[in-house]
């Protein structure tokens, strides 16, 4: 059996920057335990495989996963194929059956190699249960406890599909200095496969409005340069804790510095009597490779 498959890096615009991801096409014929050891052979944070449609008005559908397990959902596989089939198809709308839902995407291509892409999140955030204490957070962290929360922002748990600990820290020092400690990790975290969202404000920065780094280390993820999932939960811990009024709202995120990954995530969400009532994200990729995999 011989699979074609691109390789794009997300959430940028430059090469050898963002997200890297693995995009494997007519994966119709391959079965799960295929596809997850196809994703532990790529060793990136996500694999996807794009199969025939269950509707005939969507152009596919879409299976995520990581080096360990499958995912419901994940933005920079949904940003990174939707701008593939755009330029493949030359379609400005692109429609995905994701396990958590059709995903409708909106495309726009900067060249024969690169795009952008957008789309309302299928699961506005929601809260996913109590958060670690400062004391415990920081000790894992390698922080002080007075760098755990900054202005009304406390450690928060929410889920766009996948849960993360959200931890905002004082100012983007702290976010660099993190030292992650492993032993310990399950006893604040609990679920083994508990992921960290890390963030902060950069008043300082004039082409992004946040920072964040996203830990996971039981899943095997050290880190990631670009989490989509994650930006989309702290969506919800934003509309939540900064008092923003009410109407549209958008903000520039930047991930992956620290791993001299850069990345840029966009939000957007609106706020109607008090409530987030809509929330989406985009963000560019570019394609850096493609091939063949030969399978038995």
């Amino acid at each position: 059996m011989r699979l074609h498959y691109y390789i794009l890096d997300v959430f940028t615009r430059q090469k050898l920057e963002g997200n890297p991801l693995a995009i494997v096409l007519d994966a119709d014929d391959i079965d799960s335990l295929t596809m997850q050891r196809i994703a532990t052979e790529f060793n990136l944070s996500e694999t996807v495989f794009l199969m025939r449609p269950r509707h005939a008005r969507h152009l596919t559908s879409m299976r995520i996963f990581t080096k360990t397990r499958e995912l419901p959902f994940a933005g920079h596989p949904t940003v990174g194929a939707a701008v593939l089939l755009g330029l493949r198809h030359r379609s400005t709308a692109v429609r995905i059956e994701e396990e958590i839902g059709v995903i409708t995407a909106i495309t726009e291509k900067f060249s024969e190699t690169s795009g952008n892409a957008r789309f309302t999140l299928p699961q506005l955030p929601v809260e996913a249960g109590p958060a670690p204490d400062a004391d415990a957070l920081s000790s894992v962290l390698g922080l002080k406890p007075d760098e755990i929360g900054f202005e009304s922002h406390p450690p928060s748990r929410f889920s766009a599909g996948v849960p993360f600990t959200l931890i905002p820290v004082a100012n983007a020092a702290a976010l660099r200095s993190i030292k992650v400690e492993r032993r310990g990790w399950q006893d604040v975290f609990g679920d083994k496969e508990s992921s960290v969202y890390v963030y902060t404000q950069t008043p300082e920065e004039k082409d992004c409005d946040l920072a964040a780094r996203m830990f996971s280390p039981m899943m095997g993820i050290d880190e990631d340069p670009a989490t989509g999932s994650a930006a989309a939960a702290l969506a919800g811990a934003i509309a939540a804790f900064s008092n923003l009024g009410e109407g549209q709202h958008a903000f520039t995120l930047r991930q992956g510095v620290e791993m001299n990954r850069p990345s840029r995530i966009r939000l957007q969400f609106k706020i109607e009597e008090g409530r987030l009532n809509h929330a989406a994200i985009g963000g560019d990729a570019v394609i850096i490779g493609e091939g063949n995999l030969d399978l038995p």
